[in-house]
């Protein structure tokens, strides 16, 4: 058993008894002791010399007993002056069989070597309190506490210094070892206050649960009437759209007894419409979208201008010798992130990010990161014939003369000459060489050219998706507007369809994007394509983010292909919102009745005229 203890720490003081068979004596508790003892030694030799009778009489000290085998090296090394004498081996023998407290330590040793006493005594002194140690003066045994972690102790005999092992007794409170009942009552205290605190919160939690299944009363009519002659402010605005959330994500526990959900609905169109600025159609058509919690989120994104980024002109620079320049420069700049290997998000400039001598020598181009998003997934290859429809003021068409390294020919066509000024200007300042500038109604591109490697139309839209560029989208667009956007798109993607050589060995592409993200401009025009056109097919984009296209919406069943196309969202991507589609074109004929019929631009025709001639 002694051999185990030893293996352990002791952290705890035994008491007495059992200290004296196991001879596990800590060193504060050993040092402690010895103080005790000198003491009551010291008083009782005052005490005999005051009742003496003056003869002087002293008696020599025996020889000092020896040392038991176990006693550690450490004690050894001590002065003997700094030890009291031990006994007589007479006296030990008369002794009741109780070692001496003082005895030295164990035999596996410990750390508590006797400690010097603050209490000195020169060799007579030792003598002298031999002297007086008799079988009945032995020390009484006080009751222990811990001492402090302090290593020095205090020399002052009335000291009562000594810190509690219980950490919820106070410092003038010493509790011993053998007296539990104290720390024990503590500790029930504290367990009642635990308990009181953990009630109180269960019935803060319970109110909360409480208020959250009031039910919210909607205004009345007549109150509708008067906020519109006296609206509320945007704070009672905004806490009402909370309300009817609330109400809207859990309406089985939360809805008034005499309201639909159309009634909460209409009431939260008026108050949204009202706090960020939406006419009513625009704001009914991108709630369709959501739900209402994710609408909120959208258009708060939109009140937030996105990040300005940049786009490498890998033609003359790379990333990371731009990136260094430009940090040279003072720029706070980052990449925009793993899915591009040339964009640049630019945080803050001490200059303007377009007056630096890197953006006049053509080292990048100021570009939006959803419109890399396109040109990624058309992927034009070196030495292809490529088209951009709607190519100002750039941006795209010199992206992709730099994923074909200045080879084959890149058509850059506009319907807007004001437009092509600036479209130019970058071809022009991005060194682009391969680049052909052209000013066509791209509806009738196909009769003018065609035998297009890859097609890219990025469509003009509506412009929802980047509502934090224009403001004004959130009040300018009606139902005319988007009946004629959505009627041209129609038009522009067949001509595009029809501008591609489907023999071509590399290509036979058709990328389809917009800015907008209303159903409307985007799977309902993809749709119409793959009913007007079925010699071509939906191809995954290789985009690895964004998320898939609607395949049904609001009763409108679309093309199961359609999952695979992609749309982006300012509040999920933080860019600007886009819709991307990827055709392939199977074949240069299409059936029109009992006819097939080979399209005008696809450069199939051309090659059967040759034949004929």
């Amino acid at each position: 058993m002694g051999g185990r203890n030893n293996k352990r720490k002791q952290h705890l003081p035994l008491p007495i008894e059992l200290e004296k068979v196991t001879g596990k004596v800590t060193k504060a508790i050993y040092d402690k002791m010895k103080h005790d003892q000198v003491r009551d030694l010291k008083k009782k030799t005052a005490a005999l010399k005051q009742s003496a009778t003056g003869s002087g009489r002293k008696r020599a000290a025996p020889a000092p007993a020896a040392q038991p085998s176990a006693t550690p090296k450490k004690q050894k090394q001590q002065p003997a002056k700094r030890k009291p004498a031990a006994k007589p081996e007479s006296e030990e023998d008369e002794e009741s069989g109780e070692e001496p407290v003082m005895a030295d330590g164990p035999d596996g040793g410990w750390d508590n070597a006797p400690l010097e006493s603050d209490s000195e005594m020169g060799d007579s002194d030792a003598e002298s309190l031999d002297e007086f140690d008799s079988d009945d003066d032995h020390v009484t045994q006080q009751p222990l506490s811990l001492l402090s972690d302090d290593s020095e102790e205090d020399e002052d005999e009335e000291d009562g210094g000594v810190e509690s092992y219980d950490e919820f007794d106070s410092d003038d409170e010493q509790v011993t070892f053998r007296d539990m009942e104290k720390r024990s009552r503590k500790l029930d205290e504290r367990r009642a206050e635990d308990a009181e605190m953990a009630d109180m919160e269960l019935q803060d939690q319970e109110q909360a649960v409480t208020s959250e299944r009031e039910i919210f009363e909607l205004p009345s009519e007549a109150q509708v009437e008067a906020e519109k002659e006296a609206p509320l402010d945007l704070t009672q605005v905004q806490m009402r759209i909370q309300e009817i959330i609330r109400v809207l994500n859990n309406f089985s526990d939360l809805r008034g007894p005499s309201h639909s959900r159309n009634d909460y609905m209409d009431q939260l169109k008026r108050d949204m419409c009202f706090y960020y600025g939406y006419n009513e159609f625009l704001m009914e058509k991108l709630l369709q979208l959501f739900t209402v919690s994710e609408a909120v989120e959208f258009f708060e994104a939109n009140e937030v201008a996105r990040p300005v980024t940049i786009r490498t002109n890998t033609l003359k620079t790379r990333r990371r010798d731009l990136a260094q320049a430009l940090i040279n420069r003072g720029v706070n700049l980052d990449p925009i992130g793993k899915w591009t290997k040339v964009g640049l998000t630019i945080f803050d400039s001490p200059v303007p990010v377009g007056a630096t001598p890197e953006y006049m020598a053509g080292h990048y181009m100021i570009q939006a990161a959803s419109s890399f998003l396109p040109v990624m997934a058309l992927g034009p290859q070196e030495n292809e014939k490529v088209l951009d429809m709607s190519a100002a003021p750039g941006g795209k068409t010199t992206y992709c003369s730099a994923l074909m390294k200045n080879t084959g020919m890149m058509v850059a066509n506009d319907a807007n000459k004001e437009r092509e000024k600036a479209l130019v200007a970058n071809i022009h300042r991005l060194g682009v060489s391969n680049a052909i500038v052209c000013n066509y109604d791209g509806r009738e591109f196909p009769k003018v050219m065609g035998g297009f490697d890859r097609v890219l139309l990025d469509a003009p839209c509506s412009g929802t998706g980047v509502i934090s560029k224009d403001a004004s989208v959130k009040t300018n667009k009606g139902p005319e507007d988007f009946s004629m956007l959505t009627h041209l798109q129609k038009e522009l993607i067949l001509s595009a369809i029809d501008s591609v050589n489907a023999d071509s060995a590399t290509g036979g592409f058709i990328v389809y994007s917009t800015c907008s993200v209303t159903v409307d401009e985007d799977e309902a025009v993809v749709n119409y394509a793959l009913s007007k056109r079925p010699n071509v097919r939906l191809v995954d984009t290789g985009l690895d983010f964004g998320r898939p296209g609607f395949t049904s919406f609001r009763g409108q069943a679309f093309h199961h292909s359609l999952a695979l196309t992609r749309r982006f969202y300012p509040h999920a991507h933080n860019m600007d919102g886009f819709f991307v589609a990827k055709f392939k074109k199977t074949s240069n004929k299409i059936v029109v009745g009992d006819k097939q019929v080979v399209p005008a631009g696809s450069g199939a025709k051309l090659k059967q005229k040759k034949k004929k001639n």
